[in-house]
């Protein structure tokens, strides 16, 4: 009676394979739309944030605090909430599509003044009245870095409906709303809620 010859490794290799890669696909598809439209993370290239986000730190990030897209599209299937003042938030740059990440200052109805730096919304100062580099929205708090001086003023602004401002928190070096203009409520991709590493520190979470 014939015996029967076994499968060379490389044969049973590629019979897993054949049979196995449908499953892994579609795992790698689910992990990838998951990524794009329930949660996502951001490294942070430059200091236009400091001191609140500094220079390598990643960033966890909700992709769903202001809508459920799509994946891989900019559709929104569920509104889920707004923009709200004091929000770090996720979004491409109006000029050129890089993926930025800065504070929403303002929103729709918001009077702004922003000098050296220092803002205030529909007259009311957001430093404290303790630190005048620290700014409070109702559940955020902002660090400012004006060692680069205030950047561009900002005088007699009405942010319109639909619309936000975007800052960063290091306002004399950060090229944002005072350069590329307001943003759409709709173009932010999501809210920062967390540092989970940082350089100096390790993993952690550090609430934004």
């Amino acid at each position: 009676m014939p015996h029967e010859i076994p499968p060379t490794p490389a044969a049973s290799g590629k019979h897993w394979l054949r049979r196995e890669l449908p499953q892994i696909v579609a795992m790698l598809l689910l992990l990838a739309a998951a990524r794009d439209s329930l949660a996502n993370h951001y490294s942070v290239p430059s200091g236009s944030m400091e001191h609140t986000l500094e220079v390598g730190d990643r960033v966890a990030v909700d992709m769903r605090a202001y809508g459920i897209r799509l994946p891989f599209t900019d559709i929104t299937l569920v509104e889920t909430g707004a923009p709200q003042r004091g929000d770090i938030a996720v979004f491409d740059s109006p000029e050129d599509g890089t993926r930025l990440i800065k504070r929403v200052a303002a929103v729709a109805g918001d009077e702004v003044e922003l000098e050296d730096g220092r803002l205030s919304l529909n007259g009311a100062p957001m430093a404290t009245v303790a630190d005048s580099d620290t700014e409070l929205f109702l559940s955020h708090r902002a660090t400012l870095n004006l060692s680069h001086g205030g950047g561009p003023d900002i005088h007699g602004l009405t942010v319109p409906a639909g619309q936000v401002l975007m800052l960063g928190d290091a306002r004399g070096n950060s090229h944002d709303g005072r350069f590329f203009g307001l943003v759409p409520a709709t173009a932010l991709y999501g809210r920062a809620v967390a540092v989970y590493y940082r350089r100096d520190e390790g993993l952690g979470w550090r609430g934004l």
